[in-house]
């Protein structure tokens, strides 16, 4: 069974078609980038995953258990969790801090007897941030930080809650292009070779997609106009005249 699928997706903004009967799915363990130009339905595709949209028409299935409806409070608890493409996180607070605060957001045995600020949940934030790379940034004010180590702690912060389905919108957007490599590196090299978890991840560049991506899944007009191995994906010519824009420069 696939980990996420979905059905027959529709959604309309007034005359434009966010989703066209988007019907997808993904197992646990691959690692999907998901391409378009500018207004191609991604972003939408990904908003209507994680609760923040419902789709007019349509069914999304994860795990064997339909959260069409759900908000997506209650679908992060179920293990879907998003990095965004400008990272979501509390300027004034530490590195520390804000891991802290995501884990918060996913301990529902919080109380007064149980503060966010305890041992084990500093030890295990620690741990994620050593993964990332982050360590020796703990304590430091995340408004201060470089636009590249803030993508590395947004993503952090989504890994707090052990996701099964993590969506990563756009990592490498305003970092520089010498950033680029060694951020997706890291960020590989923190999930490691787990089997258990899908990653999905919003991307622009090229380079970026072929590198890191087992599939790729292209969008256009709120289509999905490829799906497959990144060569054969990237050389089709639907790929090719409405996102990479080959054909038409030819």
């Amino acid at each position: 069974m696939s980990l996420l699928v979905a059905e027959g997706l529709n959604k309309r903004f007034g005359a434009v078609v966010a989703a066209g009967d988007v019907a997808v799915a993904f197992d646990a363990g691959e690692r999907v980038s998901l391409i378009g130009s500018n207004g191609a339905g991604k972003t939408t595709f990904v908003n209507m995953i994680t609760g923040y949209l419902k789709p007019d028409a349509g069914r999304i299935v994860f795990d064997g258990r339909d959260i069409t409806a759900l908000a997506p409070r209650a679908i992060t608890h179920l293990g879907v969790a998003r990095s965004f493409q400008i990272p979501q996180l509390y300027g004034d607070l530490s590195v520390l801090d804000n891991m802290l605060v995501a884990n918060a957001c996913h301990d529902e045995s919080l109380s007064l007897r149980l503060p966010a600020h305890r041992p084990d949940a500093v030890e295990r934030a620690e741990r994620l941030l050593e993964r990332f790379r982050l360590l020796d940034h703990r304590n430091r004010r995340v408004a201060g930080l470089a636009g590249g180590v803030r993508k590395l702690l947004d993503i952090a912060m989504a890994l707090t809650g052990s996701p099964r389905l993590l969506l990563l919108d756009e990592p490498t957007s305003g970092v520089s292009a010498d950033e680029k490599f060694p951020l997706m590196d890291t960020v590989m090299a923190a999930l490691g070779h787990d089997d258990a978890t899908c990653v999905l991840f919003v991307e622009h560049d090229m380079e970026v997609v072929g590198r890191y991506a087992s599939r790729v899944v292209a969008f256009y007009a709120g289509r999905v106009v490829a799906d497959g191995a990144p060569g054969e994906a990237l050389a089709a010519d639907a790929v090719r005249r409405y996102v990479t824009g080959e054909l038409l420069a030819e």
